[in-house]
């Protein structure tokens, strides 16, 4: 068969989003205005469906103008201090409190014509334009990322409508923008969880259209769709429809939800459309959160918070954008019905001049099917051989292997969290089984050792671990905030399975089966020199972090002089420093099937092997290229990598440096910052960094 490059581009999405190019005819051509929340025509029929007395934009009209109060006191800050939870809250509040009246009373104007209300719109930026100095303390970039595009759209309603206000008062407010909140969210903050980021894209691209800054509003996109750690829409909403904040409330997920659709609003308006991405992703994490809060039982790959499940006004825009498009959401609908009632300005804000859509009717977007679901999982019950060893938690794991090592025998775990006093040691001819989700295999931190589990011998073979999980982290309760003790932040050691041999193929035969392997510091799992290797349905999740050896050299999976490979149906996500997989010195390895995504380093990072397949794959959100082919002495020889989905990385879909026999055809979408999404040197380059 003779190999050859292939450079396969897919242009699905409009220019708009493909993506955040300074050359793209969306980025070089100017604003429109008003064009914040809505344009002129959205705004023009919104009043029209007011006035005529449609329903529900006549009702949801009166309650916002009840709500507007032309006597409201304005209490401007020069240093507005807010802490965690509120805690201090000293200006916070006011200028919350200011951004609401101020919207809301420009759109009170907007469909009344009566002056008082634009005038008390414009009181309100006027008093707070040549006060705010600063913010401080803990929130310090999350309130400004909540007010600054609740000014900006009151903002651009009164500069575009007539309202008298003075070319002087509008100089200043810019200048409050540029030399108060764009200093402190311009670098944004993906370490926090991802509503922070959400809301402070949200308030740059708002901030970018009043101030007609097309780099702001560019790099506020940019950051939408590649934003590392828990920065982009990808980062927050995962190809099932989970959400980073999942596991913590449903109140911050909906927070959440909401920054990142408010953001897509905002781009919508100015013609580039980020609700239609990646199969409509925001629809996903919506109709995951709402049929949740619905009382429908989602997969996740944590425990769903029950925590702050009342429903927010969050929903009405999504619900109305989408039915537009003909594309059904049952349950976002149903939590937009449960609120409208009481609902004012996002019913109003809702209101596009946008053709109901002339297609057919589509379904909601569903979960990948790609490496989904993998993992340990609540129902793993199995027929167990009749001479199986039962175990429960604290009995014994290692003496029950080492007493019946090459018998074959399977070693139940029960439910439970068995905790190791010392790590486990595997012997050769053995099945090691636990009962899913609720079987956690823990390494006692006290024992001074890194990894849960190693071979008992060099010669280890015919070895089965599965339906189980290893918890990396230094205890298996982690509490209800995702983001406080992620693998990243841990400042331990502490690793997953570590097999290791003096020669290749002197480990044989090894199957891991729906395992979790998750927190670990250094790799989820090492394996090398390992003939007849089987990973199939596993969940790597945040392993590979920034302890010793150091960054950027462990990994979710690493597999090193390993041959005869399959690794299928898995997913290898969110390592805090590494790759989802490495592999270096392998010979004829088969990935398919697999979700790699949001890991820090490449998704798939290849060295010094051969005989690679690497095939229909999901491969989204890492923050460096998807596939990396890298070269160092001799570089990467007969690697077949077709039918993947490689969308929205942040470097190339692939990067292949000095590869022979290489055949390349995927589909790409939204990598990188420029149109080619391959990289394909014949140079024998080497990555310095």
């Amino acid at each position: 068969m003779k190999f050859t490059n292939t450079h396969h581009f897919n242009f699905l999405l409009m220019v708009g989003i493909f993506l955040c190019l300074s050359t793209s005819p969306v980025f070089s051509q100017g604003f429109i205005h008003p064009g914040i929340d809505q344009s002129a025509q959205d705004l023009a029929l919104m009043k029209k469906q007011v006035l005529s007395g449609h329903q529900p934009y006549k009702a949801a009209f009166e309650r916002l103008k009840a709500t507007v109060d032309t006597a409201f006191d304005i209490k401007a800050h020069t240093h507005v201090l807010r802490g965690p939870y509120g805690k201090p809250n000293i200006g916070g509040d006011d200028l919350r409190n200011g951004a609401n009246m101020a919207y809301n009373n420009a759109l009170v104007w907007y469909v009344t014509g009566d002056k008082k209300y634009a005038n008390k719109a414009i009181d309100i930026l006027n008093a707070w334009s040549p006060s705010l100095w600063d913010f401080d303390y803990n929130d310090a970039k999350l309130l400004a990322a909540w007010t600054g595009h609740l000014m900006c759209n009151a903002a651009e309603i009164l500069k575009y409508t007539q309202t008298g206000w003075k070319t002087a008062d509008i100089d200043a407010f810019s200048n409050m923008l540029m030399t108060v909140y764009y200093p402190l969210l311009r670098h944004y903050f993906p370490q926090a969880n991802g509503n922070w980021d959400g809301a402070i894209v949200h308030s740059l691209m708002a901030m970018g259209i009043f101030l007609d800054n097309r780099k702001i509003f560019d790099n506020a996109v940019d950051h939408f769709l590649h934003g590392p750690f828990n920065g982009s829409i990808f980062k927050y909403i995962y190809p099932n429809g989970q959400c980073q904040e999942t596991p913590r409330d449903q109140g911050h997920v909906q927070l959440g939800l909401g920054e990142f659709a408010g953001a897509a609003q905002i781009a919508y308006t100015q013609g580039i459309d980020l609700f239609s991405i990646a199969d409509n992703r925001i629809a996903l994490g919506y109709e995951y959160t709402a049929g949740f809060l619905m009382g429908n039982k989602p997969q996740c790959y944590c425990i769903i918070s029950e925590r702050a499940k009342s429903i927010r006004d969050d929903y009405e825009y999504v619900y109305r954008h989408y039915a537009s498009k003909g594309i059904e959401l049952p349950w976002t609908k149903q939590a937009a019905d449960a609120v409208r009632d009481k609902a004012s300005r996002s019913v109003l804000a809702a209101v596009r001049r946008i053709p109901q859509s002339t297609h057919q009717e589509r379904p909601a977007p569903k979960p990948s099917s790609i490496g989904y679901v993998a993992g340990a999982v609540s129902d793993a019950s199995h027929t167990y051989p009749s001479n199986s060893i039962l175990l429960s938690p604290g009995q014994s794991i290692q003496s029950a292997l080492d007493a019946n090592a090459n018998s074959g025998r399977w070693v139940i775990l029960q439910a439970g969290v068995h905790s190791l006093p010392a790590t486990l040691k595997i012997p050769s001819g053995i099945t090691l089984v636990g009962e899913g989700i609720q079987t956690i295999l823990f390494l006692d931190p006290n024992s001074g050792m890194r990894d849960a589990m190693v071979n008992a011998d060099s010669n280890m073979s015919n070895i089965t671990i599965r339906d189980l999980v290893i918890e990396g982290a230094t205890k298996t309760q982690t509490g209800d905030d995702p983001n406080a003790s992620r693998s990243f932040k841990g400042g331990y050691n502490r690793g997953g399975i570590l097999f290791r041999t003096l020669r290749e193929g002197q480990m044989k035969n090894i199957s891991l089966l729906n395992i979790t392997i998750r927190n670990c510091t250094f790799n989820g799992a090492f394996i090398s020199g390992a003939d007849n290797l089987l990973i199939s349905k596993c969940d790597f999740n945040e392993n590979g972090g920034n302890a010793v050896p150091g960054p950027k050299i462990q990994h979710n999976l690493l597999l090193t002089h390993c041959r005869q490979v399959s690794i299928n149906g898995s997913r290898l996500a969110t390592s805090p420093f590494g790759s989802g997989i490495a592999l270096d010195h392998c010979t004829g390895v088969v990935v398919s099937d697999c979700e790699v995504a949001r890991n820090a380093w490449y998704g798939i990072l290849v060295s010094e092997s051969k005989d690679i397949s690497i095939s229909q794959n999901l491969i989204e959100a890492n923050d460096r290229s998807g596939v990396l082919l890298e070269f160092l002495y001799r570089g990467n020889r007969n690697v077949q990598l077709t039918g993947n989905l490689i969308h929205y990385n942040n470097g190339f879909g692939l990067e292949s440096y000095a590869t022979s026999r290489l055949h390349a055809q995927n589909k790409y979408v939204g990598n990188g910052n420029s149109v080619a999404q391959e990289k394909i040197a014949l140079e024998k380059i080497l990555i310095q960094e």
